[in-house]
């Protein structure tokens, strides 16, 4: 690591011409924010539907100027770019930007421009899996030291929401913030220096947005410039260290590991079913501080361990106590969608993780059971699958496939574990789902998990992974039913 000093980047807004691209969550409240803020707004979206007319007509009441069907073209006069996280670096607007000479932010870029003095610490979590988890862990630690803290970024309200109500309306300000960063916001965000950041786990994710591994990589480990006490990665995954190498970091700012197993100095782990810090603690040589049992972390599946000792580490990179950890941990339970119990039926145990859209998530959801009738398929997003099927051939009693890119985990299947059942469902309507359950539910045996862990993402299907799961667990409960 290398360090530099601080940077200030006040917000300066009022009277500028912005342009903000996309009429999502994201781009409706900078849009919004920005033109409380005294700037010129226009707001250009390459879609012209129901959805977007509507908020095109709130925001022209608002003042603003909206331009639909056109999301190429940069309005004349523009001094700024502000674009939802989705939109591609290659985008026509973006180069149109870059020939003009004005840069192009993200909504956090802006939020994080937007914090007024003694503002809010931002902790963030970045990773390809388990950023959502991690932060909602994070929060919920933060909470049980006392703190007044929010869970923000990617989920929830968005970011300049949060920044731009601190204090307002007699509320209290927030103490600390846990910020889940993608890649995305990450790639727009140049001037973030959160407190202290961690990379959870690098694996091919959104490549098709990134152009590379390496430029995904490279936008991941933006979370570590600038942090002031800790960044924290994955020792199981080296790629997360060689990141904190390359960071620019304030002066004392330590790299912080957490494993699996038993953990070094300046590392979080595991002994005996006990998480433990021997990074935070007087005489990490030859000190560990008990945290949390193993028992105390909902699901305790491996992956989740990680997440819950990530999250512990960036709470004591801000001096929360021991039992706050714990307690904290106690009081977590995980969103819907991730390694869900949905039912047990005749025995076997039917698990939603429909969050598993790529195959490093999937992989984590695969290791955590010993028998698996696994229900995958969906969009690959450019991902393959060999890898997966190698490490999780042993565990599987069956496979149902189903989504447009089913073939592609069929071939792996073939090469890889041809003796392992493999039910193909031609299908990519929405009424499949209660097809590969049944289909799943005769592959399985007593001791079994079903498990819709699809390794891809579910648009050729449902509207997104929720639905996928809303969808599975209906499948199961009709299945469940027909039993009374």
């Amino acid at each position: 690591m290398t360090t530099h000093g601080p940077t200030d980047h006040p917000a300066g807004f009022a009277g500028q011409h912005i342009t903000v691209a996309g009429l999502g969550v994201s781009g409706i409240s900078a849009a919004r924010a920005l033109a409380g803020l005294g700037a010129h707004v226009t707001v250009v979206d390459g879609g012209d539907g129901d959805k977007q007319r509507a908020a095109a007509r709130e925001l022209t009441a608002a003042g603003m100027t909206v331009r639909l069907g056109d999301g190429d073209t940069l309005p004349e006069g523009t001094e700024l770019v502000v674009t939802s996280p989705g939109w591609k670096p290659d985008s026509p607007l973006f180069a149109a930007a870059a020939a003009a000479g004005v840069d192009v932010v993200g909504d956090v870029e802006i939020a994080w421009r937007l914090r007024g003095p003694g503002a809010a610490a931002w902790l963030g979590v970045t990773g390809t899996n388990g950023k959502t988890t991690t932060v909602r862990m994070l929060a919920s630690i933060l909470a049980a030291e006392g703190l007044r803290t929010l869970a923000v970024g990617n989920i929830g309200t968005p970011i300049i929401d949060v920044v731009l109500g601190q204090g307002k309306d007699g509320e209290p300000p927030y103490d600390v913030l846990a910020v889940e960063l993608s890649s995305y916001q990450l790639h727009w965000a140049p001037s973030l220096r959160a407190h202290s950041g961690a990379v959870l786990n690098l694996a091919p994710d959104h490549l098709d947005w990134h152009g590379s591994m390496q430029a995904y990589a490279a936008d991941k480990g933006r979370i570590y410039e600038g942090n002031t006490v800790a960044c924290v990665y994955n020792a199981a995954d080296k790629a997360t260290e060689d990141l904190v190498r390359e960071a620019d970091v304030e002066e004392g700012c330590r790299a912080i590991g957490f494993t699996l197993g038993t953990p070094g100095p300046s590392q979080l782990g595991v002994v005996d079913g006990i998480l433990v810090d021997r990074a935070f603690v007087e005489n990490r040589q030859q000190q560990a501080q008990e945290l949390a049992e193993v028992s105390d972390v909902t699901p305790p599946a491996p992956h989740n361990i990680a997440n819950a000792l990530a999250a512990a580490a960036l709470a004591r990179a801000f001096g929360v106590r021991p039992t706050a950890v714990r307690d904290g941990l106690r009081a977590f339970h995980p969103d819907a969608h991730r390694i869900e119990h949905v039912a047990e039926r005749d025995g076997v145990t039917y698990i939603d993780d429909s969050k598993a859209t790529n195959t490093h998530a999937a992989e984590a959801s695969l290791a955590a059971y010993e028998h698996i009738v696994w229900i995958a398929g969906g969009l690959a997003k450019g991902a393959t699958f060999d890898e997966l099927v190698q490490k999780s051939a042993a565990r599987l009693r069956g496979v149902v496939l189903i989504g447009a890119d089913r073939a592609l985990i069929g071939e792996a299947l073939a090469r890889h574990a041809p003796d392992v059942p493999v039910v193909d469902l031609d299908r990519t309507d929405t009424g499949a789902m209660p097809e590969a359950v049944r289909e799943a539910t005769r592959l399985a045996q007593p001791g079994d998990t079903v498990l819709l862990a699809p390794a891809c993402a579910s648009m050729d299907m449902f509207v997104n992974y929720n639905k996928r799961g809303e969808a599975f667990a209906e499948a199961v409960g009709e299945l469940t039913a027909r039993d009374h």
